[in-house]
């Protein structure tokens, strides 16, 4: 077997090769230096004089849109507030309204029923008191026809007792005593 072929740092490298990473080799150090500061001003100068104006009008627009998108909704709040207040002050007013509407019906509705009462309270009166008259005068047919009923009944009953008659004097005296007790 063949030995492999060792490099080592002293070899040169192959052709049209310059050997080793470039940044790493001293000869082109000074000039990517100064490439590097020439490119660092540059980019600096555009940024400074281009792209950051940009971006900070960007971000100052951005935040005055913020303050008066926050100014707006502080403003709609306020005026959010105002608008429940009208809102509760309105409900309560309706309220009382409402409530003094049912208290004006309610004594509207009790006077009326009172009156209705008092009406027909008197109708029954009346006819309570006709009512009354016509039992007293039905009473006293009654208590007139009683008189009749028992003193023919007391006729029928001494009669069939004793077999005759008695006077008619004699049967209204004993029923108007028996009625007295």
């Amino acid at each position: 077997m063949a030995e492999p072929a060792h490099k080592t740092g002293t070899e040169h490298p192959a052709e049209g090769g310059h050997g080793g990473f470039p940044p790493f080799q001293s000869q082109t150090y000074a000039s990517q230096l100064i490439w590097l500061v020439v490119a660092f001003v540059l980019l600096y100068a555009l940024m400074a004089k281009w792209a950051l104006p940009r971006v900070g009008a960007i971000l100052e627009s951005r935040q005055k849109r913020i303050d008066d998108d926050i100014a707006a909704a502080g403003a709609l709040k306020v005026q959010s507030d105002e608008a429940v207040a009208a809102y509760e002050k309105a409900l309560a007013d309706a309220r009382a309204r409402a409530q003094a509407i049912a208290n004006e019906t309610r004594e509207t509705q009790a006077a009326a029923a009172e009156v209705r009462r008092k009406s027909l309270e008197d109708e029954l009166n009346v006819k309570l008191a006709d009512a009354e008259k016509t039992i007293a005068a039905t009473k006293t047919a009654a208590m007139a026809n009683v008189r009749g009923i028992a003193e023919d009944a007391a006729r029928a009953i001494v009669e069939r007792l004793i077999g005759t008659a008695p006077s008619d004097q004699a049967v209204t005296a004993a029923v108007a005593d028996a009625l007295k007790r």
